[in-house]
């Protein structure tokens, strides 16, 4: 794949901006940031209003920790293609490593209406509520969640330990239980259970 497309970026513009592109993420995928950010660069620089290569950039500017530039990157692959959810996604994340959650809520809500069933989504809004101290909302999205995936332990325990904070012991028991039933080795789960027991 990596020698395919660098025979494609000798090419036109439009051909080696996307070529470029691809290769930043596969780059990026394997954990190679010099390399990633020298093709996410050409990309941009070949065709500045792609979004692949601006949420490409935008990635290596994230994994650099410069969540501000990152997040300019994100916002111009939205303004040039509006349905760019990978763009979306990533700006939701940089929002929350910036501690704006209520940009961060707005993009995954937005990506929420595009992607009505991605677990990730769910989760990112349950977590943002969670963050923002509205446990209500929080267990409302996990529900939500664990519709889609029911075996998940660690949404299960995350169900329980919020539930528990609100004050509900049986809900926190039921899912906590349910948690280990998946996954018995969770060290947290085991605690709680136990000093529930107790009680």
């Amino acid at each position: 794949a990596l020698e395919t497309l660098k025979m494609l970026e000798k090419t036109d513009s439009r051909v080696k901006s996307a070529a470029a592109a691809n290769l930043s993420a596969l780059y990026y995928l394997e954990n190679e940031l010099a390399q990633a950010t020298k093709y996410a660069d050409l990309a941009v620089n070949s065709d500045r209003y792609n979004p692949a290569a601006l949420t490409n950039k935008g990635n290596t500017v994230f994994a650099n920790g410069d969540y501000e530039k990152a997040a300019e990157f994100f916002k111009e692959a939205l303004r040039n293609d509006s349905s760019c959810t990978e763009a979306l996604h990533n700006l939701g994340l940089t929002y929350k490593k910036l501690n704006r959650t209520d940009e961060a809520l707005d993009c995954f809500l937005k990506l929420h209406a595009i992607l009505q069933n991605s677990a990730e989504v769910f989760y990112q809004i349950a977590n943002i509520y969670e963050i923002m101290e509205d446990p209500r909302q929080a267990i409302e999205w996990l529900l939500k969640l664990i519709s889609l995936v029911p075996t998940d332990p660690c949404v299960l325990s995350k169900l329980g330990k919020l539930y528990d904070n609100e004050g509900d012991k049986s809900q926190a028991l039921h899912y906590y239980s349910e948690s280990y039933r998946y996954f018995p080795s969770n060290i947290d789960v085991i605690e709680w259970l136990g000093a529930y027991y107790i009680d």
